[in-house]
């Protein structure tokens, strides 16, 4: 996925109110940039790191700039714009990147289903059972407890986690798509990695024991745990390799 925009690059100064973040230009100016991203966003940068933002040129907009991708603590790159995870794993799909995911006709996004009122975020149809894919962006790269971190409060392990903070939402994701295996269906949830430090998934239990939980009985059940990495640079971004799901 080329970026429709020319990434631009600033350092990092603050965030606040969630979807702000202030950015110093080289010029020295500071601009207010828009944040998609609502989570903790936790080990993603770092105080005068670089952060690469586009302008997307709407003069409607009252912040017409928006983040895409972020220096980390540990020195690498993570793209947290959270509107790109499902049109990665969307492409990589289509361009059978994804091995497993190749028995269908039709691919959808945002399907409304399950008891719970949720929206699937891939619905492959068409093959000989349907496949609910549900995408979760995983950029937390951190140190386990019985790890020694390096001052950047990280290693070089490369251990991933997923959720960065405590999520009801992705809990109740897991329920839906136990139920969609009971229906016959298959299921899969998609650790979309975009992080090019980390090299394995594990549920972060430290953050969120009941989604660490759930996600074991969801394996158990036969929902597919996929994860799969970005290549990341300033003028792309594709999935490219995948890498091991570890349930300790």
């Amino acid at each position: 996925m080329k970026f429709q925009f020319p990434l631009q690059k600033g350092k990092w100064i603050k965030r606040y109110k969630r979807f702000m973040v202030d950015l110093q230009l080289e010029n020295k100016e500071v601009l207010t940039v828009h944040n998609a991203n609502t989570g903790s966003m936790k080990n993603c940068y770092v105080e005068n790191g670089d952060a690469w933002f586009w302008d997307s040129g709407n003069e409607k907009r009252k912040y017409p700039h928006s983040l895409e991708l972020v220096q980390t603590p540990s020195g690498h790159v993570a793209c947290i714009n959270t509107s790109r995870p499902n049109y990665l794993v969307a492409e990589a799909i289509e361009k059978k990147v994804v091995t497993e995911l190749q028995d269908y006709k039709a691919l959808k996004m945002e399907v409304r289903y399950g008891d719970e009122k949720s929206r699937i975020d891939i619905l492959l149809s068409g093959g000989e059972k349907n496949i609910y894919v549900e995408v979760k962006n995983t950029t937390l790269l951190e140190a386990m407890d019985n790890q020694v971190p390096d001052k950047s409060g990280t290693t070089e392990q490369g251990i991933g986690f997923f959720p960065d903070s405590v999520s009801d939402r992705a809990s109740k994701h897991l329920r839906e798509l136990m139920r969609m295996i009971d229906d016959g269906h298959r299921a899969v949830i998609f650790f979309c990695v975009n992080h090019t430090g980390i090299k394995e998934v594990r549920p972060a239990d430290h953050i969120d024991p009941v989604y660490g939980q759930l996600l074991r009985e969801a394996a158990q059940k036969g929902v597919e745990i996929l994860a799969y990495r970005s290549h990341i640079n300033e003028h792309e971004i594709y999935l490219k390799d995948k890498i091991p799901v570890v349930l300790p």
